[in-house]
């Protein structure tokens, strides 16, 4: 079965992107912790992220560490926590997290409500710091 990710990579379902290649995707999360909580996905729909192929996996992360620059300038962070943990979608993903201390991630804190509005001009910040 697709998993949501996939549907996004298809374009079935909508998505604020803000880097794409032949292989990975990112998009901002819907629910963030943080303004700027970035997805990576590879665009292939493996469940687990160490049960995909060594190279692929290394490239996952030279992508998502591409994005976490434009992450971190567009947001102004001081770090970009990276998590993963991969029970809420069964397709490997790394969640990129703007933080300026612990607290801001942990995932038991109450999740934001951003306009589309604000997610549009995120996503167009970070695109343009990458």
């Amino acid at each position: 079965m697709e998993s949501i990710f996939t549907k996004i990579v298809k374009g079935v379902i909508p998505a604020y992107k803000v880097a794409e290649d032949d292989q990975f995707l990112a998009f901002l999360d819907i629910s963030p912790l943080q303004p700027g909580h970035t997805l990576v996905v590879p665009k292939k729909q493996v469940e687990d992220i160490f049960e995909l192929e060594d190279t692929l996996l290394a490239d996952l992360h030279v992508f998502a560490k591409q994005v976490a620059v434009g992450v971190k300038q567009a947001t102004g962070a001081s770090r970009i926590g990276m998590a993963v943990i991969g029970f809420e979608v069964p397709h490997a993903h790394i969640h990129l997290i703007p933080i300026n201390r612990m607290e801001d991630m942990n995932f038991a804190n109450p999740k934001l409500k951003l306009t589309k509005e604000e997610f549009e001009e995120l996503a167009h910040r970070i695109r343009e710091n990458m």
